[in-house]
């Protein structure tokens, strides 16, 4: 999601913001608005959500734009949400609230240190069980689990 344009602003004042499907996030108590993804971004999220679908048999899976409330200051948009059954995240009628079971973020060009340190951290902060990195153009996924109060690696996949 290239070309990000950034303000500052907490969770009631986002609150306030018109629906879009643009993606909208608040990360670190700073708006950030991204341009709409490129195709192959939506093909690899696609993809993902079928196989998702496929795999996991409960639960349920949600796709960008999505909002996902985990304070004041952070409500991320991820590419792909996983919540299960007995999950500490609750779906609200605007949103969901609490960390996620998975979350997937795809890189596009102007995301790709966003999703690799400020969203891995604040992911980790909130510990969210599993949090895949893909990189369409590079062709890997990173995967990480949260465990012992932490982010493990889990590994990576070429291809």
């Amino acid at each position: 999601m290239a070309g990000l344009e950034k303000s500052r602003l907490k969770a009631a004042e986002f609150d306030q913001l018109p629906e879009t499907n643009q993606s909208t996030e608040l990360i670190q108590g700073e708006l950030i608005v991204s341009r709409s993804p490129a195709p192959q971004h939506q093909r690899v999220s696609r993809r993902l959500c079928r196989l998702l679908e496929d795999l996991i048999p409960n639960g349920e899976i949600f796709s960008a734009p999505m909002d996902v409330y985990l304070d004041a200051e952070n409500i991320p948009q991820p590419d792909i949400i996983w919540v299960a059954e007995d999950s500490r995240c609750k779906i609200g009628d605007k949103r969901l609230e609490g960390p996620p079971d998975l979350i997937v973020e795809i890189f596009s060009p102007g995301t790709v240190s966003q999703d690799k340190i400020q969203k891995f951290d604040l992911y980790e902060r909130y510990g969210i069980g599993e949090y895949w990195m893909v990189d369409p153009h590079e062709a890997y996924i990173e995967v990480y689990r949260w465990q012992a109060g932490r982010f493990g690696g889990i590994g990576r996949q070429n291809g």
